[in-house]
């Protein structure tokens, strides 16, 4: 007996000692958390660490204790004054979303309720399969489809296009493997898909010549008739055509491939149709420009992004794949240790079945809450918005005579540079890389760059819901100053 008393007096837990001093630091956490986002604009976009921060990042494994309100004022300093800057109304780099309250909330209490969306029966798996169901009619998809919530863009491609493969093998490839499809299967993309198809690729085991990429024309749409040549020369070299992936929104330029005509393209042929949505598909959802990706309903998958154009903060995507039972088949596996039984806690839907992990957070959660506080017309009009505001920096742009427009302006991604008289190729890309990364540096906005059909340009990705009109003229104005500065320099 005394040996029992003593096992249950060092028996530990990680809950605090005292709730009353972690209920206290929770609420000065908060008030933090909302003044972080209340001022943003008062901060720069972005700025290089010191030494000191980034010397932080090299302490040892801690091995004692330290009193939570120390370890959150070493996060204050050190992580939340040094963010990437995505929420930032003047942060247009790459493509990203820029969170919103509700939604980190939604986060929070996720964590707190703890649940692992693996399967069960419980109300996080029925929210998780209600998200779906919503972004399936977002994107006019039919209640009988089915679909995963997944990290993000790459991982929903990889979900929609296992499908396609395993569909089309003409094998069981989960049972006999890649080695074993009778004719090497051909995928089909514009030259300007996303590279994580050719992840994709080489993940399913295909390889990335597997996925041919197909010319654009001069808009940076697939040529659908470069498409069906590439697809007559494959089957008459052996080759078996499994799958077009049409491109909502290329990440280079937001060009959009003619859906419509893919989908009919893919009927014809009999191969699976395949849109990456991860930057557009949303846009169906918008009410002034829902017709931009016309065609996207008739795909047998889409991947989509919540955590872009939804502004769920990071990580949230989607699969969707029409064909329910497919997705199902493709992934998959009941153990004896995740038998389903009648009743109880193991009843229900199993959702580890349509994707690729067994242990998945409650994503949907955060997702949720922001959709019912603001409805989904909102989420559309501020798609519009950020349209809208591409087309008014484009103008802009255009309006400057030491500024060029590099490629057409399709929805909210502006691709421009700064002209310099009698630079070459090579000296226009090291000024504007030099413009980008001063304007970077001083804080005032973040660009990236890409290189377009040879032609290297600054590229400005409006996906934020708190980006104003008066920040793409500061954005011009602030290029102009710099472009200026540098020439001065003689920096080329």
């Amino acid at each position: 007996m005394d040996s029992l008393r003593e096992l249950m007096a060092t028996e530990e837990t990680l809950d605090p000692a005292d709730w009353a001093d972690v209920q206290a630091l929770s609420h000065r956490i908060v008030d933090d958390a909302i003044g972080h986002l209340r001022d943003v604009r008062e901060r720069p976009v972005w700025r290089e660490m010191p030494a000191e921060v980034r010397a932080f990042f090299s302490a040892p494994l801690p091995h004692e204790p330290s009193l939570i309100a120390d370890v959150y004022g070493e996060v204050a300093r050190n992580v939340m004054a040094y963010p990437m800057g995505n929420i930032h109304p003047r942060f247009w780099s790459w493509y990203m979303g820029s969170s919103n309250f509700t939604g980190a909330l939604g986060d929070f209490l996720a964590a707190i309720q703890g649940s692992n969306l693996g399967g069960g029966n419980h109300a996080a798996g029925l929210m998780d399969s209600q998200v779906v169901d919503w972004l399936k009619e977002m994107v006019g998809f039919p209640a009988s489809a089915s679909g995963t919530l997944v990290s993000g863009g790459s991982m929903a491609n990889i979900i929609g296009l296992t499908v396609a493969r395993n569909a089309k093998a003409g094998v069981d490839v989960r049972e006999s493997g890649v080695g074993a499809i009778p004719k090497p299967l051909r995928f089909y993309a514009s030259d300007q898909v996303h590279s994580c198809h050719r992840k994709a690729m080489e993940v399913l085991g295909l390889g990335n010549r597997a996925l041919r990429r197909i010319p654009t024309d001069a808009a940076l749409r697939i040529d659908v008739d470069a498409l069906k040549r590439a697809i007559a020369e494959d089957r008459e070299a052996g080759f078996k055509p499994a799958c077009v992936i049409g491109t909502a929104g290329t990440v280079n330029t937001g060009a959009l491939d003619d859906l419509r005509s893919l989908a009919a393209l893919a009927a014809e042929e009999d191969m699976w149709f395949h849109v990456d949505g991860c930057i557009a598909a949303l846009i169906a959802i918008a009410p002034q420009n829902a017709s931009l990706v016309a065609g996207i309903e008739q795909a047998h998958s889409i991947a989509l992004d919540p955590h872009k154009w939804l502004h769920v903060p990071f990580e949230a995507g989607c699969a969707l794949v029409r064909d329910a039972s497919a997705h199902r088949n493709a992934f998959a596996v009941t153990p004896e240790y995740l038998e389903s039984t009648p009743r109880g806690l193991a009843s229900g839907q199993w959702l580890h079945d349509f994707g690729l992990q067994t242990s998945r957070g409650f994503r949907a959660l955060k997702i949720w809450m922001a959709l019912k506080e603001h409805g989904v017309e909102k989420f559309g009009r501020l798609i519009d918005q950020n349209i809208a505001q591409a087309r008014y920096l484009a103008s802009l742009i255009e309006a400057e005579p030491a500024l060029e427009l590099t490629v057409p302006t399709t929805i909210n991604i502006v691709c421009f540079r700064h002209r310099v008289e009698g630079a070459s190729e090579e000296q226009l890309k090291a000024f504007n890389t030099e413009l980008m990364l001063r304007l970077q540096e001083e804080g005032i906005a973040a660009l990236s760059d890409t290189t377009i059909h040879g032609r290297h340009c600054l590229r400005v990705a409006i996906t934020n819901h708190r980006t104003r009109r008066d920040d793409l003229d500061l954005l011009v104005r602030e290029t102009l100053r710099i472009g200026r500065e540098v020439e001065v320099a003689g920096l080329i």
